[in-house]
């Protein structure tokens, strides 16, 4: 009998990745969707890369409540939480996104430890493992923490970092046979498999489309969303994976390399792509662009060594990431 995974957030990007891998692998996949109008959408979008057949089910729970959360992990092994709740719209409000997302999680691991699931990996991010300010030298790894008391940090940040920090609290406070496992990616692109969540992606749409008519001096740690989905099974399954944290970024790349890169790979369909970069100092005069303005000119880097090194993990180049991504909206329509 196939082991069963619990996947959280099923409609998601990264979601529905993690689901065709996993079948792709022999396991079945519970997933949960806040409403059964939801469940075709999954069907239809693990579909284009793995036949499902019976071994694909649905629960109903969301993130912002406690109902449904104990039947959704009832007699699942493991429970990949990959979805967090975007919170109010009033991200001015650090509340609006820390809480949903801290308990959140906090639902799910006691649903899952009460149910002695085996082991819990729970998808954080790498800007939860950072210095306060890109702009410092160096390369950092898991033993680092974000400061989430730092005045400077976007809500994002601080959010993405109290929440994996009261997963850990919670897992010392436990007693049972079930173990926790962090993923902290970095920027998610690479293949969509629907065009209602695209995540992340959207920025490469926005470049294709000509909606971005510059790009900033940034700099990003690139992870293939098929990658990502790799690592979420090895931290699963690996013995040494448990009690873990595990950076999972790819290959640092200034965003005007991503343009020169689509422009030359893509032919026509790249000619919008503005491969123009816009100063320094008209980001940081914009306020829409407050939220990325830290990270300009970025040097502090993530080591993924502990992934290579204990679960044999390797990304792809992050140019094939790239330019995989923008075929895959282009065939999709989405640009």
């Amino acid at each position: 009998m196939p082991e069963t995974v619990l996947v959280t957030g099923g409609t998601g990007y990264v979601g529905g990745w993690c689901i065709a891998e996993l079948l792709h692998r022999g396991y079945r996949v519970r997933t949960t969707v806040r409403d059964h109008g939801r469940e075709q959408a999954v069907r239809d979008a693990v579909a284009t890369q793995v036949d499902a057949d019976d071994r694909l089910e649905f629960a109903i729970a969301d993130l912002t409540a406690d109902e449904g959360w104990d039947a959704a992990v009832r007699g699942v092994d493991f429970v990949l939480h990959v979805a967090s709740p975007m919170g109010g719209a009033d991200v001015g409000d650090p509340e609006a996104l820390i809480a949903p997302a801290r308990d959140g999680a906090l639902r799910v691991l006691r649903a899952a430890a009460g149910a002695e699931v085996r082991r819990v990996v729970m998808t954080s991010a790498a800007n939860a493992a950072s210095p306060s300010s890109y702009a410092e030298e160096g390369v950092t790894d898991e033993t680092l923490w974000t400061d989430p008391d730092d005045p400077t940090l976007i809500p994002y940040r601080r959010s993405k970092t109290l929440a994996e920090r009261a997963a850990w609290d919670y897992m010392a406070s436990h007693d049972g046979p079930t173990e926790l496992t962090t993923v902290l990616p970095g920027a998610v692109f690479g293949p969509i498999l629907a065009t209602n969540t695209i995540g992340s992606v959207g920025i490469i749409q926005q470049m294709l489309t000509g909606t971005m008519n510059g790009v900033p001096r940034i700099g990003l740690e690139i992870v293939d969303v098929r990658d990502l989905a790799d690592i979420h099974v090895r931290t699963m399954t690996s013995p040494k994976a448990a009690g873990e944290r595990f950076l999972a970024t790819g290959e640092f790349t200034w965003m005007l390399d991503m343009a020169h890169a689509l422009r030359e790979e893509l032919g026509e369909d790249g000619e919008r792509v503005s491969a123009q970069e816009i100063p320094d100092e008209v980001v940081r005069g914009n306020p829409a662009m407050g939220e990325i303005a830290p990270a300009l000119g970025r040097r502090n880097r993530h080591s993924t060594a502990k992934a290579h090194t204990v679960l044999g993990w390797q990304p792809r180049p992050a140019r094939e990431t790239v330019v995989d991504c923008a075929r895959s909206l282009l065939s999709h329509g989405a640009a």
